[in-house]
């Protein structure tokens, strides 16, 4: 015969702590999420007839605004800082591809300068991006 003491013995699942574990992946999920989203600055872009589409990874993105302020990833930089990180991206990834992005009423003296940073660096893989003709980026 088997006793009271054994029947009540049964395993049981604690499921209180699955909503906390639910919780913790929810935030987990909402803290990659942010972390994968592309800056981009508000320029207009150029035009072009002919273009060549490139892959969207491995890029560095320097941002050329209509006054000559640079950005990289968000923050201003100075064209010494520029080349450092640069230098920094081609250390950690050789194919990285170099993007100017300028808005269309920027003085070329301004993107000029940061060709020249490129130029100096001899990085050849670089690509101006522009705005197709019919509209897309």
């Amino acid at each position: 015969m088997v006793s009271l003491k054994q029947r009540r013995r049964r395993p049981s699942i604690a499921t209180s702590s699955m909503s906390d574990i639910g919780f913790l992946l929810l935030i987990f999920i909402m803290l990659i999420s942010l972390m994968n989203q592309r800056h981009e600055e508000h320029i207009e872009y150029s035009e072009a007839k002919q273009f060549e589409k490139t892959q969207a990874e491995n890029n560095f993105e320097i941002w050329i605004q209509r006054d000559g302020t640079i950005s990289v990833d968000n923050e201003c930089v100075s064209l010494e800082i520029l080349e450092a990180l640069v230098v920094s991206a081609t250390a950690e990834n050789p194919d990285v591809r170099v993007h100017i992005i300028a808005d269309k009423n920027t003085p070329y003296k301004f993107v000029d300068s940061a060709v020249g940073v490129l130029q100096t660096l001899q990085h050849r893989t670089v690509s101006f991006v522009v705005k197709e003709e019919s509209g897309g980026v």
